[in-house]
């Protein structure tokens, strides 16, 4: 985690879903996760001109965005093509693919977890928390 308050990335095309993810973030119990800096970003474009310029930790990514699948972005933040020499941000799969190929896929493509929608609130900060803490 950085000296400063963590970011999180949020790669969510839907308004209303990155709008609750927000809130729920904002008003989780775990400390670290409550002073979180949420970004968003509404497709892959817009996630990699993020990364580019901006430090993260952590990066919530839904795999089905407009401008194509999340899966190319999770390679390429493993791969470390995506974030301009900066400390690789762990990277969670949102999607609601919840196949076993998809989970393994995800976790292939470079992915550190996966969170399957639709999600409870609780699981949401579970997973942010776990992931925050080994940062």
């Amino acid at each position: 985690m950085t000296a400063e308050n963590p970011r999180i990335l949020l790669v969510e095309d839907e308004e209303l879903n990155r709008t609750l993810v927000k809130a729920v973030l904002s008003r989780a119990e775990i400390a670290a996760v409550r002073a979180a800096e949420v970004l968003d970003a509404p497709t892959l474009a817009a996630a990699r001109n993020r990364l580019d310029a901006e430090d993260v930790d952590l990066v919530l990514l839904d795999m089905n965005l407009p401008d194509g699948n999340g899966l190319s972005l999770a390679g390429e933040l493993a791969a470390g093509t995506a974030t301009a020499g900066r400390r690789r941000p762990a990277v969670v799969a949102v999607t609601a693919s919840v196949l076993p190929q998809d989970r393994a896929a995800a976790l292939q493509a470079g992915c550190d977890g996966f969170l399957d929608k639709p999600y409870a609130a609780a699981d949401l900060v579970a997973v942010v928390a776990e992931h925050l803490s080994k940062r």
